[in-house]
């Protein structure tokens, strides 16, 4: 797929305004609108529709933890200053370009794009495009693509995870983390769930997660590199082995940092996988290749977005079974925060302080104007 947008295209189009949030350099985004990272333009000319694309009229997009790096300046895809940030909508297809077959003017759909989310309009492929199933919420099916798609990829092709299986996953409480603890009990694995506090512990049980530990009340890592750690507090990998005696069988880790090492700690002594998702913790770990030779264990990058232009049947497959779980009810969409696009810096702040569970949304436009 080739598409993403920055400021200047945008420029080059003609049409009705739009309101956008625009990224104006890096910084942080939970300062003020306008006050030098992030404002919100009022008048901005949509994109030009091209062949096998579709227009949306946005109804919410999903602030991912990308996006707030990525405005910081910190992840390894940099726009081109300005630019519109988000990679993940749903709303309703307002015109089709040519050679589209699939979508029609009115249909309730959910997208991914490379930028461009932020805004009250955006043109993506075809391809990019996916229907929301009845019983969806129009808004809520923005959260689906990204953590969804990323966690079946992971849980059901990369690490092909099996029933009677024990799936732990680390962050659990965040975005790509209840995705996967919702797909993983899906697929018939046994889940553990690690979360840092009593609340997020409450929000896992109350969407039927059985095995939930508290980080908080374990010791993590060695204290060799940095911090003390707390000798009064069992080792994480240790509480994990309680629930799990025999080791876990795959590892979900959005987390790295010090988690890392306890979790590899965890896995079951030979035949083991672990999927790295991310560092939302901020450490990259380095990893003890020496466990992973005496355990026979396999380390999965997973990055979905580059199946776009690699192996895009995989992704479009994963979020048909994704879809066809929702519509079943076997997957429920989780969102903790909803803010309309002027309060955008609220969402981030939330985001970056571990607020979230499930997802957060920027809102765009009431449902009258869809």
């Amino acid at each position: 797929f080739e598409f993403g947008w920055t400021f200047p295209y945008i420029l080059r189009c003609c049409c009705a305004s739009m309101r956008a949030l625009v990224c104006e350099s890096n910084g942080d985004p939970t300062k003020p609108l306008g006050s030098g990272v992030l404002k919100l333009a009022t008048d901005l000319p949509p994109l030009a529709l091209k062949p096998k694309h579709v227009r949306i009229n946005i109804a919410a997009a999903s602030v991912n933890f990308p996006d707030a790096l990525q405005v910081q300046g910190q992840y390894q895809v940099k726009p081109k200053l300005p630019f519109i940030p988000g990679n993940e909508v749903s709303g309703v297809v307002a015109e089709v370009g040519p050679g589209v077959k699939g979508f029609k003017v009115g249909d309730k759909v959910c997208a991914v794009s490379t930028g461009g989310a932020f805004a009250e309009q955006i043109v993506v492929p075809e391809a990019a495009t996916w229907h929301v199933p009845e019983g969806v919420p129009l808004e809520d099916a923005a959260a689906v693509p990204i953590v969804y798609g990323t966690s079946d990829l992971a849980l059901r092709h990369r690490a092909q995870l099996k029933p009677g299986q024990t799936l732990l996953v680390l962050g659990a409480a965040g975005g790509v983390g209840v995705a996967a603890c919702q797909i993983g009990k899906a697929l018939g694995a046994k889940v553990v769930a690690v979360v840092s506090g009593p609340a997020k512990v409450s929000f896992m049980r109350s969407m039927g997660v059985e095995h939930v530990v508290d980080s908080t009340q374990c010791a993590v890592g060695s204290g060799k590199k940095g911090g003390e750690v707390d000798a009064s507090k069992p080792p994480l990998h240790k509480v994990i082995k309680q629930l799990a005696p025999k080791g876990v069988d795959v590892v979900y880790d959005p987390v790295g940092g010090s988690q890392f090492d306890e979790a590899l700690k965890a896995l079951v002594p030979w035949g083991g996988q672990y999927l790295v998702i991310g560092f939302a913790a901020g450490g990259i770990p380095k990893i003890a290749a020496n466990l992973l030779l005496v355990k026979n264990a396999t380390v999965h990058g997973i990055f979905w977005g580059s199946y776009m232009q690699q192996q895009p049947a995989v992704l479009v497959e994963g979020m048909n079974q994704v879809l066809r779980w929702l519509q079943e009810g076997k997957l429920q969409v989780q969102v903790s925060h909803r803010v309309p696009l002027e309060r955008a810096p609220e969402a981030f702040q939330a985001l970056l302080n571990r607020q979230v569970m499930g997802k957060a949304l920027l809102t765009m436009q009431p449902a009258s104007r869809l």
